[in-house]
């Protein structure tokens, strides 16, 4: 028998195997199933050197006794267990920090969600070159550093010689002064350099909705508002669900811009957030084991937030 008889013969057996069984033959057990992990080994190996071996670290010394004696060799390591956490949540300090932290993120994503989503709807009404100019303009504030970019809003609002104060007739009043103008002005600046993701993103899902879904809403007289309501929002939520999550990440561990526009967390720490505040006790305080034990609380409230939003979503029969 030839090598052509005997594939033709082993297609006639599957064939019948498949008409018997009412569904197809199952390719060989071993081959497949790992053919796509063994694809995905090399970034698998690359994101565990870069991701689970510091965080690892991380919260191997928060478990330590490990100041500049330790790193220095003068005094000995010792394990504390819980005590970093037991000596963090007793500081009032913290959970001050924390509350500033969790409504300063939930005002940048809100904010950061509102202008993406508004002029990603707008990039649809708009002509081509009103359009090209609009992306042009996002994409480069996007691409700019956020130490430049803090930079740049601080000469803009600067007492002295920034032209927001000229136009605005506020002589020389200083918005990195009082916490909550310095709060609102790192607001403005983590959203002028965060929505061009969300209206990037959003843009590209709203241009793959069918034109006809929107048409139809438009003949029956729904108005903008209501089409993106109850249309344009629950054909996008997989899309939303991702920025939105992205935005809450960043927003959350936000560090260099209220670094550099408060000049390392305000007068007496009022503009202080988590990371900078994790910032100051490992390396100003040089109390690493307490910085570590922050940047664990961090991670595990990410975790969650995270985890909680995919849970209720998958509960209203979400696809993610």
């Amino acid at each position: 028998m030839t090598t052509h008889d005997a594939l033709a013969e082993r297609g006639t057996v599957t064939k019948a195997r498949t008409a018997r069984s009412g569904r197809p033959a199952r390719p060989g057990r071993h081959g497949p199933r790992w053919t796509p992990w063994l694809y995905l080994a090399p970034a698998l190996v690359v994101l565990g050197g870069l991701l689970v071996y510091p965080i690892y670290q991380l919260g191997l010394i928060s478990f330590l006794e490990y100041t500049q004696a330790q790193v220095s060799g003068g005094e000995p390591t010792t394990f504390e267990g819980f005590g970093n956490y037991a000596t963090l949540f007793a500081d009032e300090q913290f959970w001050q920090v924390l509350l500033a932290t969790v409504v300063f993120a939930a005002a940048c994503v809100v904010s950061t969600l509102t202008v993406g989503c508004a002029l990603a709807v707008l990039l649809t009404r708009v002509r081509a070159v009103p359009r090209l100019a609009l992306m042009v303009a996002a994409l480069g504030a996007w691409a700019t550093p956020a130490v430049t970019g803090s930079t740049v809003w601080l000469l803009l609002f600067d007492p002295d010689f920034g032209p927001v104060n000229r136009v605005l007739g506020l002589g020389d009043h200083s918005w990195t002064y009082g916490r909550y103008s310095a709060f609102a002005l790192v607001l403005l600046e983590v959203v002028w350099c965060s929505f061009p993701f969300v209206m990037v993103t959003v843009y590209a899902g709203i241009r793959a909705v069918p034109s006809e879904v929107l048409e139809a809403a438009a003949l029956d007289g729904a108005s903008q508002w209501r089409i993106w309501r109850s249309v344009l929002a629950p054909m996008l939520r997989p899309i939303l669900v991702v920025v939105t999550i992205q935005s809450v990440i960043w927003d959350f561990k936000l560090f260099t811009q209220i670094y550099v526009m408060t000049n390392g967390g305000g007068i007496a720490g009022q503009n202080l957030v988590l990371n900078v505040y994790a910032y100051q006790k490992a390396f100003a305080s040089s109390q690493y084991s307490l910085g570590s034990a922050i940047g664990v609380v961090m991670l595990l409230i990410l975790m969650g937030v995270t985890l909680v939003y995919l849970w209720l979503l998958r509960r209203q029969g979400e696809e993610l």
